[in-house]
């Protein structure tokens, strides 16, 4: 067993624990708590006062999929061959060598979602990972999380540009709301002569049609947040927003959907029309109306290695240390539906932890240590 003493707890879902311990088994966590007998522990690492939170998760990346350091050769998360792709798994994509996720575990980031890029109006289907090992299969945590969708500038322009449907939001809007139509009747048709012959795109989608996966819908401006709403509504289909850049315009839209979000990159620089008013104003309103959500970097396009400054920022903006860490810790695993498994300090849950040199909102504060399963996966080297 390995234990960590003299360290304040942040458990994110019971309050914060000063003074207290923590004692690991098998990968979980065993036990937490002040007074806490450490005596059958193998291990103990003395704590110095410091911070010990949760593994921090980014709910949105295209990690593994988008190399660090390669090139065109190690971009495989578009199959932009086709705009309705939901066969596709971003499982057969990731390069678990992918020199990011090292620095993923330098920054304290040890689960991340893994979703197909925003080409297509149906991407693929997305999983929630472990930064940790070289074989995919063997660092899921829970696959898949949801189907990615792209509603705006990016289907539109990357199929316009080459003369193919949709070139318009109005076409993007109509081969969603048609395909999900088509999927409905696949599924009410299922168990008669008409469903023997197979729809391989229908297929793909019965569990969306059936609630047990949602559309993980990207979407910046605020006309394209309604759209995703408007379509998820007349289907009756589970659904998460993600990016929502326009999200502070539509408050009260999202907040009826009751809908939870990923927001960001928001360090990103106005890139594109639908971005350009990237900022900090919907997290902070979001939070107001107890909106749920959680910050995300889109890994390449904002560096992972950001997610902590971004929550740091959002603090400058108004937003509370205990809402920053939420956002980057329990919020994200609800997103992609791990948060059985991780987000928050609790007996039962996996063992990823990180230990902080300071308050971990604070720009000049380390990662001292990250902890996954139990296991010490990377150590600050004091020199």
């Amino acid at each position: 067993m390995l234990a960590i003493k003299n360290v304040t707890l942040e458990t994110v879902s019971q309050g914060r624990i000063e003074g207290g311990s923590i004692l690991i088994e098998e990968g979980k966590i065993k036990a937490l708590g002040k007074d806490l007998d450490l005596s059958k522990a193998s291990r103990i690492i003395e704590g110095q006062a410091r911070i010990l939170t949760p593994g921090l998760i980014d709910a949105h990346t295209h990690l593994g999929l988008n190399e660090s350091g390669v090139g065109p050769m190690g971009v495989d998360g578009n199959e932009a061959s086709n705009p309705l792709s939901p066969t596709t798994s971003v499982r057969d994509g990731i390069n678990m060598l992918d020199l990011s996720f090292e620095e993923f575990r330098e920054s304290g980031i040890t689960t991340v979602g893994i979703l197909p890029g925003s080409l297509n109006i149906i991407g693929g289907t997305g999983l929630a990972l472990k930064c940790r090992g070289i074989i995919v299969d063997e660092a899921i945590l829970r696959d898949p999380i949801g189907v990615k969708v792209a509603l705006g500038e990016n289907p539109k322009s990357y199929y316009g540009n080459n003369k193919k449907s949709p070139s318009t939001r109005m076409g993007s809007a109509a081969l969603l709301r048609g395909t999900l139509q088509k999927a409905k009747e696949y599924a009410n048709s299922l168990g008669s002569e008409e469903a023997l012959k197979e729809d391989e795109l229908s297929l793909a989608l019965l569990p969306v049609i059936n609630k047990e996966l949602p559309l993980m819908i990207h979407c910046h401006r605020h006309d394209d947040i309604a759209t995703a709403i408007r379509i998820c509504s007349e289907f009756d289909v589970d659904f998460v927003l993600e990016h929502i850049t326009d999200g502070y315009l539509v408050k009260d839209l999202i907040k009826k959907a009751g809908v939870h979000c990923a927001i960001g990159p928001t360090m990103h620089y106005a890139s594109k029309l639908e971005n350009k008013n990237r900022d900090f104003k919907t997290p902070i309103v979001l939070a107001r109306e107890g909106v749920p959500f959680c910050f995300i970097t889109d890994h390449p396009v904002v560096d992972g290695r950001n997610l902590m400054l971004t929550a740091s920022i959002a603090t400058q903006w108004g937003l509370s240390d205990e809402e920053a860490l939420r956002a980057l810790t329990l919020s994200p695993a609800q997103h992609i539906g791990v948060a059985d498994r991780v987000g928050s300090l609790e007996v039962g849950k996996d063992a990823d932890l990180v230990l902080w040199s300071d308050n971990p909102l604070e720009f000049t504060s380390f990662v001292d240590m990250t902890i996954i399963d139990g296991e010490i996966v990377y150590e600050r080297k004091i020199k």
